[in-house]
C-alpha cells in the first residue's frame, strides 16, 4: 500500500509546477503547509477574543456592579449601561468564552495547524489525499467563525445559555434575551464547524492509511501521526451526534417540534411543546462533550511527546505503550460521557456504571504522565520554550486530571457539580495543558512553518508568566468551589455565605489580568519573528522525523526528487554506535543495528 502511494506521490510532485498568484497560494491555497498557517492565524484571532471577554467577567466577579469604562467600550451602553455590566451581558459573555474555547481555538485551531501541518511532512507525502477537501474545510472553519462573531452584535444579544446550551433556554426563542438570534446563530455556526471539522479528520484518516512513504510502518509512525489519527477517528464517530442534536434544537426552535422541550410554562402561558425531554439533549451533547475533551487533549499530548523525546535527547520511554494508551483513552472517552450529569435524576445503578468507567481512564492517562516522566529522567535536556511549556502540560494534565477522579465519583461529584472546583478542573486538565501544547508546538514548528526563529527571551518570559498565573488563577477555584461557590453567577452580593470568598475572586482575577496581558509578549514574538526573526537553519532542533529533511522554502509537493524512505523509528536519539545523538528516520540502518522498539 505505501508503495503505491509512493508513486502516486511522485505524479502529485508534477502536477503543482505551475505560477501561483496571490489569491491561490495564500488564500484559496491547496498546500497543507499554508492550510496549516490559515488556521493557526485564524485560531490566534479567535482566541484573542475568547480570552479578552474572559478578562471582562474576571473584572465583573472581582468588583461586581462596579462601573468599568473598559464595559461601555467593548459591550456598549445597552449591555452595559453607565458602565456596569448587566447580568444578560455576563451570560453571553461566558457562553461565548467558552464556545470559542472549546471548538475554535483548542479543537480547531490546534488539530486544524499542527494536523496539516505534520501528517503529510512526517509520513512522507507530498500533500494531504484531497487539497480541495482541506481548503473548503478551512474555509467553513472560517465562515463559522464569522458567524460565532457576528452574533455577537446582534441586538437581542448573542447566545446566553451557557457553551453546553441546554433546552429549554436554547430552545424557546422568547425564553431569555440570549434565546434569540444570538441562539440561532450559535446553532449554524456550530452546524458549519462540525462540516469542517468532519471533512478534515476524513481526510487526515485516509492521508494516514493511504499516502505514507516506502518503509514508514505505522509502528514507525511519531506519536505526533498518532495522536492526529485517532482524535480524527474519535472527532468522525462523536461530531456527528452533536450535529443532530444541533438540527433537532433549530427544529424545536423554529419548526415546532418537541425533541427537548415538555410540559411548558412562560410567564403563565402554557407552550404546545410535550412529549421531549432536556435530558435527551444532555446525552447528545455529552456524547460529543467528553471525546471533545480528547479532540481537544490528545493533539497537544502527541505534540509534547515529540518535544520532550527530542529535547531530552533520548529516546521516547514507551512507544507501544503511549499508542495503547492513546487507543485506550479514544475507546474509553466514548463510554464515559454520563459522569457530566449525575444530578440529573440519573439511576444510581447507572452513575455507578459510568464512575467506574470514568475511574478507568485514569490508567491509560497515568501511563502517558509515567512514560513522559520516564523519559526525562536523566535525559540531557534542552530547556528551550517548547520544552518548558511540554513540561508545563505535564504537570496540568497531573494537577487537574487528580481532581478529575473526584468529580469522577458520583457521591463526590454531586457535592460540588456546578460550583467552581468544576471550573478549575476543566480548565486545568482540558484547557491550559492544550493550549501548552498548542504553545510547545508552535514554538517548535515555527522555523518549518515561516523559515524563521522565534525569539527564545520572549518565548522564556512568555512561558514563566503564563505557568504562575495559569495556577494563580485555577487553583484558588479548587477552594471556594469547595466552599459552594456556584458557577455562573455574575454576582455572589446577594449570599452574605460567600462574602468572605470575595477576596479570592480579587485575587483570582489580578492572576487573569496579569496572564493575560503577557500574551501580548507572544503575540509580538509572533508577528514581528514572522518578518525579521532570526532564518533557521534546516533542522534547527536536530530532530529524527522527516519534515526535518525538506527544504526551509517551502515547495508544493514538500520535496524536491524523490521522497526520503524511512529505515528506523523516529526516536533514535543518543544510540551508540552513531557520532552524532540524533539519526534521522531517512538513515539506513549500519550492518549488525539494533532496531530499537520501547
Amino acid at each position: 500500500m505505501s508503495a503505491e502511494a509512493h508513486n502516486h506521490d511522485e505524479s502529485h510532485n508534477h502536477e503543482h509546477h505551475h505560477k501561483d498568484t496571490f489569491i491561490t497560494k495564500y488564500i484559496f491555497s491547496i498546500d497543507h503547509k499554508m492550510i496549516a498557517k490559515q488556521y493557526l492565524i485564524t485560531g490566534i484571532i479567535m482566541g484573542v477574543i475568547g480570552v479578552g471577554m474572559s478578562l471582562l467577567f474576571r473584572l465583573q466577579l472581582a468588583w461586581p456592579e462596579q462601573s468599568f469604562k473598559v464595559f461601555s467600550f467593548f459591550l456598549g451602553e445597552k449591555m452595559a449601561p453607565n458602565g456596569v455590566m448587566t447580568n444578560e451581558a455576563y451570560l453571553s459573555l461566558i457562553t461565548i468564552h467558552g464556545t470559542i474555547m472549546v471548538f475554535f481555538v483548542l479543537t480547531a485551531a490546534l488539530s486544524g495547524t499542527f494536523s496539516n501541518l505534520l501528517i503529510p511532512l512526517q509520513i512522507g507525502a507530498r500533500d494531504m489525499a484531497s487539497g480541495i477537501l482541506n481548503m473548503i474545510s478551512y474555509w467553513l472553519f472560517f465562515l463559522s467563525s464569522v458567524v460565532m462573531v457576528s452574533s455577537l452584535f446582534v441586538e437581542s444579544g448573542p447566545a446566553s445559555a451557557g457553551w453546553t446550551i441546554y433546552p429549554p433556554l436554547s430552545a424557546l426563542p422568547q425564553a431569555i434575551s440570549g434565546s434569540g438570534t444570538g441562539m440561532t446563530l450559535w446553532l449554524v455556526s456550530m452546524a458549519i464547524f462540525i462540516a469542517a471539522s468532519l471533512l478534515g479528520s476524513l481526510n487526515y484518516i485516509v492521508t494516514v492509511i493511504n499516502l505514507r512513504t516506502k518503509g514508514m510502518s505505522m509502528t514507525r509512525l511519531p506519536l505526533t501521526i498518532w495522536a492526529f489519527f485517532i482524535t480524527a477517528i474519535i472527532g468522525v464517530i462523536s461530531f456527528p451526534v452533536l450535529l443532530s442534536a444541533a438540527l433537532m434544537l433549530i427544529m424545536d426552535r423554529s419548526f415546532g417540534t418537541s425533541f427537548f422541550l415538555s410540559d411548558i410554562y412562560i410567564a403563565g402561558e402554557v407552550l404546545h411543546y410535550q412529549g421531549g425531554s432536556p435530558v435527551l439533549f444532555e446525552h447528545l451533547f455529552w456524547f460529543l462533550g467528553h471525546p471533545e475533551v480528547y479532540i481537544i487533549l490528545l493533539p497537544a499530548l502527541g505534540i509534547t511527546s515529540e518535544v520532550i523525546a527530542t529535547n531530552s535527547r533520548k529516546p521516547i520511554f514507551g512507544y507501544r505503550a503511549m499508542i495503547m494508551s492513546i487507543i485506550a483513552i479514544a475507546f474509553l472517552s466514548t463510554i464515559v460521557w454520563g459522569h457530566h450529569m449525575f444530578i440529573s435524576g440519573m439511576n444510581p445503578f447507572l452513575g455507578s456504571v459510568f464512575t467506574f468507567t470514568t475511574l478507568l481512564i485514569a490508567i491509560p492517562s497515568a501511563v502517558k504522565a509515567f512514560n513522559y516522566i520516564t523519559t526525562l529522567w536523566k535525559g540531557n535536556l534542552q530547556l528551550n520554550p517548547a520544552m518548558l511549556f511540554s513540561i508545563g502540560l505535564v504537570s496540568t494534565f497531573i494537577t487537574g486530571g487528580l481532581t478529575g477522579i473526584i468529580l469522577g465519583d458520583s457521591t463526590l461529584d454531586i457535592n460540588v457539580h456546578d460550583t467552581y472546583f468544576v471550573v478549575a478542573h476543566f480548565h486545568l486538565v482540558m484547557g491550559i495543558s492544550a493550549l501548552y501544547g498548542m504553545f510547545a508546538g508552535i514554538y517548535h514548528w515555527f522555523p518549518k512553518m515561516f523559515g524563521r526563529m522565534l525569539n527564545k527571551n520572549l518565548g522564556y518570559v512568555h512561558f514563566w508568566v503564563t505557568a504562575v498565573s495559569a495556577y494563580g488563577v485555577f487553583f484558588p477555584m479548587h477552594f471556594i468551589g469547595m466552599a459552594g461557590l456556584p458557577r455562573r453567577y455574575y454576582t455572589n452580593t446577594n449570599f452574605p455565605l460567600f462574602d468572605d470568598l470575595q477576596n479570592v475572586n480579587v485575587i483570582i482575577t489580578c492572576f487573569a489580568l496579569f496572564g493575560g496581558a503577557f500574551q501580548l509578549v507572544f503575540l509580538y514574538n509572533f508577528f514581528s519573528s514572522i518578518f525579521y526573526g532570526k532564518k533557521t537553519v534546516q533542522n534547527p532542533w536536530k530532530s529524527n522525523t522527516l519534515e526535518w529533511t525538506a527544504p526551509i522554502k517551502h515547495i508544493h509537493g514538500n520535496w524536491e526528487g524523490e521522497i526520503p524512505h524511512v529505515h528506523r523509528w523516529p526516536y533514535d536519539y543518543s544510540k551508540p554506535g552513531h557520532d552524532d545523538d540524533f539519526v534521522p528516520q531517512n538513515v539506513p540502518m549500519k550492518p549488525g543495528e539494533e532496531q530499537l522498539h520501547h
